[in-house]
């Protein structure tokens, strides 16, 4: 049921970003800085970064050569210089890593595999992650169908 959750609200989220040219996807709406390219890069972090946590597995490139401090901008601000194909390419391919090593993980273990980690506000299980990571969709798909609508009037929950 998560899995299935987590790519129906996948789903959701590339019916919002998706379609845009590089100046919608850059367009902000005041009092927000918050773009769709934005939100797209995010979510590209977001999926690699807790599937590589809930792995037990360094983060890959291009999130492996950055320090990540709490306040760190870096994947929101540099979106808006990047291409649309580029943003759109990054979070697909996460999206599709995501979704094969969760399938890995739940046969391998289950999502009741201990997670530890040296922050222990992170030490949890898979399950945990795999919630987590759900829950920053849901979020952001909710931010996304804020923007879309400010950008071309588009609303739903779902494509025609």
């Amino acid at each position: 049921m998560l899995q299935f959750a987590l790519d129906r609200v996948r789903k959701q989220f590339a019916w919002k970003t998706g379609g845009l040219d590089a100046e919608q996807l850059r367009r902000r709406h005041a009092p927000s800085a918050m773009t769709l390219a934005g939100l797209v890069k995010h979510m590209a972090f977001v999926d690699d970064g807790f599937t590589a946590r809930a792995a037990g597995q360094p983060l890959g490139a291009p999130w492996d050569g950055r320090s990540w401090g709490e306040n760190d901008r870096w994947g929101w601000e540099s979106a808006v210089t990047d291409e649309s194909e580029e943003l759109y390419g990054l979070w697909y391919g996460a999206a599709a890593r995501s979704r094969a090593a969760w399938e890995e993980l739940s046969a391998d273990g289950g999502l009741d595999v201990v997670i530890a980690d040296p922050d222990p506000r992170w030490s949890s299980n898979r399950r945990r992650i795999l919630i987590d990571l759900l829950e920053e969709y849901l979020k952001h798909t909710g931010h996304a169908d804020v923007l879309r609508e400010a950008v071309d009037g588009v609303t739903g929950n779902d494509p025609e």
